[in-house]
């Protein structure tokens, strides 16, 4: 195959040559998939990386792929199943440790989803979808002072991740520190996220 190039269809049409001539290449079909998700071809995407799983299976990656096109259809049991699989892999791997952890967070079950943070961050510190997980999770215990620090630390290191500044936003209305709250959210706007219509009306009246 080439190294490079200018059309996905092109790149497709050559990974399905390469695999007609080899079947059992997992690493053929786990590239596929990612080609075919970049098209949004899900069904087809799917196919490919089952098979890629089917020849290899303890290709984490490709499970946790799959996993991402059970989310994009609502299916949640199905996300969950395979980021476990990904993650009985690959028990380091903190990627589907984090995605079980979202799942959970769906469910609202934030206890169980804080001990797959915890064992996330304790592989890759550093994961910053994990540290906002952590984040959220400590929001919906209650723990809104434990959310703040969180959020503060992990804005520290990645000031423009829109997603922390509205979890910071929540936890500074839950104190009651609306100023904060009405200063974080509109950095969460700023860069990129759309917080809750019904929160942004609570914090009208705390706008100057």
């Amino acid at each position: 195959m080439k190294e490079r190039y200018d059309d996905v269809d092109e790149y497709i049409a050559d990974l399905k040559g390469e695999i007609a001539s080899n079947e059992q290449c997992a690493n053929h079909y786990y590239n596929l998939g990612l080609a075919l998700l970049s098209k949004r071809d899900f069904a087809a995407a799917e196919e490919a990386l089952l098979n890629a799983v089917r020849n290899s299976p303890h290709l984490a990656e490709a499970y946790v792929q799959l996993g991402g096109i059970c989310f994009q259809r609502g299916d949640l049991e199905g996300c969950l199943h395979y980021n476990e699989e990904a993650a009985n892999c690959r028990p380091k791997f903190a990627v589907p440790l984090s995605n079980i952890a979202f799942v959970h967070l769906q469910r609202g079950e934030p206890d169980k989803a804080v001990k797959a943070l915890e064992k996330a961050l304790k592989w890759d510190p550093k994961f910053v979808q994990a540290r906002n997980g952590l984040a959220t999770a400590r929001y919906m215990q209650g723990n809104f002072k434990g959310c703040e620090e969180l959020c503060l630390a992990l804005l520290r290191d990645e000031p423009a991740f829109a997603p922390a500044w509205n979890n910071l936003a929540l936890a500074y209305f839950e104190r009651e520190e609306y100023a904060k709250a009405v200063e974080a959210v509109d950095n969460a706007v700023k860069f990129g996220f759309e917080p809750a219509p019904a929160f942004l009306e609570e914090l009208r009246p705390h706008r100057q």
